[in-house]
């Protein structure tokens, strides 16, 4: 693989030039600008600057979001089906997860998957994302029996599916290669997968998340044989809890020489630790409630810079962020606003308090109230339908910070 363009010496933007940008951060944002791959430990360094250093690197970052996909900000119309929520994997993070005699114990049945994607096709959506937890008895064959199901009433429906957890689990069940398994999958439907169950790619850290969960060896090794079979996924990270600037460092420098071999990332989406009701910030000292503002900012800017033509769709997750938070991304790196969702279990289910559905119409909004196009993608980021013009200036002015 190789980057989508090469990079001609840009004009720099006037944030730069600020006297408090110390001069470190301006030649290194500087030669970012002229091409320089952003390396881990510089990274790290950005992830700790404030005031006009900040504003410095979102610019910089929003240039490049100019540079590589243009003004454009998309969204895709898209349903969340979260199957089951029944899952012994025990993740400390997570508040969705139910045994099985639990009285809000969940299981939707293969009808019931089907009647939600086919309400989801009638109000437009050209995508169901379909999640679950690991349920102790679900065959292995449910996962194909879950595309079969849609394929067979709705063949154009897009089906984005199965973390690699799941993935995991499933070719556990099925007594099948990872590789095998995925290959079952797609022969059946499958048209991408979530790149979600990374939470951070750090031995030490994910030990402290959970100790059952897929390590970071098996979520790369899954990956990369996705990416292989010609199976695009998404890139994730969760952030904001017991980890710090130098693992989303090293996180993002995993995830862009993965792409560099293989080039089936989609695009980055940064997911801030919602901690309301989760075990891991109730029983445990040191475990921080969340990102700050200014670490969300950081985030995203830092990703555009660090993944700068690899992976160039960086994604702000509004029921993670908020509406407001999110469109105010746009101006930090982001060109994509996710999806339209109709239906989210696990970030509520953890405390999360931004809702479950966006209306298109309403995504549209946040995005012209930035000053940019909104355009209604599908889930490869081919563009379906582009809105009205945007506004002629943001409302938000100025930096972010």
């Amino acid at each position: 693989m190789t980057p989508t363009t090469t990079l001609h010496s840009p004009l720099l933007p006037d944030e730069l030039y600020h006297p408090d940008v110390g001069q470190p951060v301006r030649r290194l944002l500087t030669e970012v600008l002229n091409g320089h791959e952003l390396g881990e430990a510089e990274a790290a360094t950005l992830f700790r600057v404030e005031g006009a250093e900040l504003d410095a690197l979102t610019a910089t970052a929003d240039q490049l979001r100019r540079r590589r996909v243009g003004d454009d900000a998309t969204f895709v119309v898209t349903r969340n089906i979260n199957y089951t929520n029944v899952c012994y994997m025990g993740c400390r993070f997570c508040n969705f997860a139910k045994r099985k005699d639990d009285p809000e114990a969940e299981f939707f049945d293969l009808d019931e998957i089907t009647r939600r994607a086919q309400e989801a096709w009638d109000r437009g959506a050209t995508e169901v994302c379909i999640q679950g937890g690991l349920h102790p008895s679900i065959p292995g064959h449910f996962y194909r029996d879950i595309l079969k199901a849609i394929k067979g009433v709705l063949p154009d429906m897009h089906i984005h599916a199965f973390s690699p957890f799941e993935i995991w689990f499933g070719a556990r069940k099925s007594r099948m290669s990872h590789r095998d398994f995925l290959r079952d999958l797609i022969d059946h439907g499958l048209g991408s997968m979530p790149g979600t169950a990374a939470e951070i790619l750090d031995t030490e850290i994910r030990q402290q998340l959970t100790r059952d969960k897929l390590t970071t060896e098996q979520w790369v090794e899954i990956i990369t044989a996705a990416h292989e079979q010609g199976l695009p996924t998404t890139a994730t990270i969760m952030y904001g809890h017991i980890d710090g600037p130098e693992h989303w460092a090293a996180h993002l420098a995993l995830l862009r020489d993965i792409q560099k071999r293989t080039g089936g990332f989609t695009e980055f989406v940064p997911l801030g630790f919602i901690h309301y009701k989760t075990p891991l910030f109730l029983e445990h000292e040191g475990v921080r409630p969340g990102p700050t503002r200014l670490e969300h900012i950081r985030m995203h800017a830092v990703a555009r810079l660090m993944l700068d033509g690899w992976i160039d769709n960086i994604q702000a997750s509004w029921v993670k962020l908020g509406p407001d938070l999110a469109r105010q991304m746009l101006a930090a790196g982001v060109n994509d606003l996710g999806g339209t969702l109709m239906n989210e279990s696990i970030s509520r289910a953890a405390g999360g308090q931004h809702g479950q559905e966006m209306l298109p119409d309403d995504m549209a909004r946040m995005i012209r109230e930035m000053g940019r196009r909104p355009v209604r993608r599908n889930t490869l980021y081919g563009h379906v339908e582009a809105f009205d013009a945007p506004l002629a200036e943001p409302r938000l002015a100025g930096g972010l910070a």
